[in-house]
């Protein structure tokens, strides 16, 4: 299996040791799975939109129904959106203690292919997010803007890893970060997810954030650190990094998937756009061995890998 190059496990363990140095650090799933090396790519969340919606304070495990939120707003917030319309419902904050501003923020992200756009609003009253109709193309146009998972009560590594990320993100870009609950890939921690586009990074540290944003920000990714687009299903994501490696290509628009044919039981075959034809990349899926995926976890499970099959072909 080709893994993506990526930082050396010793920073990611040093930020854990200097982040708590608890007994059982050193097991806790995001540097166990940089010391196994698991493939970040293909990984993200498959996430065509978003709402975000500014709640400071603590997040319990479920945090739209147990943080100072209404919990009965928050339960509604998730029939509505994420059950109703396959919008992602997070919470956010800024990073750091902060006190409650008088008007929190709310913000519905789009990140289907070609419609990519943030609208802002904000609200006092809870009551007021109950009257946000559901759907993209609302608010006032902004972003773009970076998602830190910060939510320990859903997983310590997110909090451990992901509280200095923010900070440090939030000091090169003011004003455009926020922690936010949890999105997917604890063992993955630091988390960032890169909005309108909903660009999702792995084991992203304090140091490498900048660059991340810095890319996105120029129209391009970082395949390195790159887990994949959430407008894509994972096959997808995994054949645009296999293409990405062959080509050197970091456009964010480049190598749109344009098709995919299932070519056995875990196969399949995906048509990505590259001017002035077309490519085919076919990837098998894999089962690596038995591990914690979560701190939490209480048994193992067998994490999901996706191989290249044959190359880089022209369509």
């Amino acid at each position: 299996m080709n893994l993506p190059p990526g930082e050396p496990v010793r920073v990611g363990e040093e930020l854990d040791r200097l982040a708590g140095g608890r007994a059982g650090v050193d097991a806790r799933c995001a540097p166990s799975a940089e010391r196994r090396g698991d493939a970040r790519f293909g990984t993200a969340s498959p996430t065509p939109r978003w709402l975000l919606v500014e709640q400071p304070g603590g997040w319990g495990p479920e945090a739209l129904l147990d943080s100072p939120l209404d919990p009965a707003v928050g339960a509604e917030l998730l029939r509505r959106w994420e059950d109703g319309a396959g919008i992602r419902v997070l919470l956010v904050r800024r990073p750091g203690r902060r006190t409650a501003p008088a008007r929190k923020a709310w913000a519905v992200a789009d990140s289907r292919v070609g419609r990519e756009r943030i609208g802002w609003g904000s609200w006092s009253d809870p009551a007021e997010l109950l009257d946000l109709p559901v759907g993209a193309g609302i608010g006032k146009p902004g972003g773009p803007l970076y998602l830190v998972c910060a939510h320990g009560r859903h997983d310590p590594c997110c909090a451990i890893r992901g509280r200095p990320v923010a900070e440090a993100l939030a000091a090169a870009r003011p004003g455009a970060v926020w922690e936010c609950s949890h999105i997917g890939g604890d063992r993955f921690a630091a988390n960032v997810v890169a909005l309108p586009h909903g660009l999702f990074y792995g084991h992203v540290t304090p140091a490498a954030a900048p660059a991340v944003a810095a890319a996105y920000e120029r129209g391009e990714v970082r395949p390195d650190l790159l887990r994949g687009r959430s407008a894509f299903a994972p096959r997808a994501q995994a054949a645009q990094h296999y293409a990405r490696l062959a080509l050197g290509e970091t456009g964010i628009d480049a190598l749109r998937p344009l098709g995919m044919a299932r070519v056995g039981e875990h196969a399949w075959r995906v048509r990505l756009a590259h001017p002035p034809g077309a490519l085919l990349v076919t990837v098998r899926a894999g089962l690596a061995p038995p591990v914690r995926l979560t701190c939490d976890s209480t048994r193992a499970q067998r994490p999901r890998f996706w191989e290249l099959v044959g190359g880089v072909q022209p369509a």
